[in-house]
């Protein structure tokens, strides 16, 4: 009796780990593998579709989209070059969060802040770090993302809609991905890493300009914005200033928080709701607790993330005050440059 409930027991813990496993691999956040080569097209010469037992050559190994002789293809290249380029961008945002937020938090005003500011800025604003630590792993992480999502948006194409230019356009039939989204043209889910991403990714831009790009193309260079350049556009500009920074804030700690556990392995078994039941109830009910608390627990730990960031920058720089002087002028010149302000 014993025996049987360990059995039973065991069978369903397996049930409810194999409840985990994302049952789309085209949407699953690890999937970095090319997928296999595709069958011979039907129009093809029965000579043609002939299997030939000669061993492939080393130059056999690549795919149409891969890299000759290496035995990967471009999404493994493209997952890796999204990868490691957000661990060096992750160093940047370590040491901007602890400027722009801990040492004012800390300091509690911002013209004491200040030094520390532009003591950073001499390890990653040279001629040499700046590319290598902030333009060129943005670059890199953003680009790799949507040449991914094209990327398997063709081989969904292909694998599963066929490869004629009609089939493309007009699909048989339509594919449900895991979160119930239906997929009509082959893209993968549209996911909350990626979302969250792609929004990021636009007020960053915008922040990049107004810190780095608007200085440099008006002043030659940006040694007087700092900290009081952003206290001075949350008097200036309050509504556009705090919707800003709200959403940098928000979609930044969400995006990196959420790609940290997809990149260790956690946010693959995080949802509200189990997407297949066994019809174990006491399997079902298990895998369901558990995707749940890895939901949220990875909520939480952006929340905190975005908390501990806005403590310093919204609750101390942004009540910062006025800049007055030849100082402040110089700051609304560079604010009237922007359209809108």
């Amino acid at each position: 009796m014993d025996d049987q409930s360990l059995r039973s027991k065991a069978s369903q813990a397996t049930l409810a780990s194999l409840l985990e496993l994302d049952p789309t691999p085209m949407d699953s956040p690890n999937t970095d593998k090319d997928l296999p080569p595709l069958p011979a097209h039907a129009d093809s010469s029965p000579s043609d579709s002939t299997p030939s037992l000669t061993p492939p050559s080393s130059t056999s190994t690549s795919t149409g989209l891969g890299l000759s002789g290496s035995g990967h293809g471009a999404i493994y290249y493209l997952t890796r070059i999204q990868r490691y380029s957000s661990y060096t961008f992750t160093l940047f945002s370590a040491l901007h969060l602890a400027t722009t937020s801990l040492i004012p938090l800390a300091a509690q005003s911002v013209p004491a802040s200040e030094s520390y500011l532009l003591l950073a800025r001499e390890i990653y604003q040279t001629p040499f770090s700046e590319p290598l630590l902030v333009a060129l792993p943005v670059l890199a992480h953003v680009g790799a993302g949507v040449a991914l999502r094209l990327l398997r948006r063709a081989h969904n194409l292909r694998r599963y809609y066929g490869s004629s230019s009609s089939e493309k356009h007009h699909p048989p039939t339509a594919a449900h991905g895991t979160t119930g989204v239906v997929v009509y043209s082959g893209w993968p889910v549209f996911s909350y890493v990626a979302a969250s991403g792609y929004v990021f990714a636009g007020v960053l831009a915008a922040h990049v300009f107004m810190n780095r790009g608007l200085p440099l193309a008006v002043e030659g260079d940006s040694a007087n914005v700092g900290l009081a350049f952003v206290a001075h556009g949350f008097v200036r500009h309050k509504v556009v200033s705090w919707l800003a920074y709200g959403v940098l804030l928000g979609g930044g700690c969400g995006h990196m928080v959420w790609g940290w556990a997809k990149w260790v392995g956690l946010a693959q078994g995080a949802g509200w709701s189990l997407e297949r039941h066994t019809g174990n109830a006491v399997a079902d009910r298990a895998a369901s607790k558990k995707r749940r608390r890895r939901l949220m627990a990875i909520n939480a730990a952006a929340a905190a993330a975005a908390v501990v960031w806005a403590a310093g920058g919204l609750g101390v720089v942004a009540r910062g005050g006025e800049t007055l002087g030849w100082l402040g002028k110089l700051y609304d010149g560079l604010y009237e440059k922007v359209p809108g302000f």
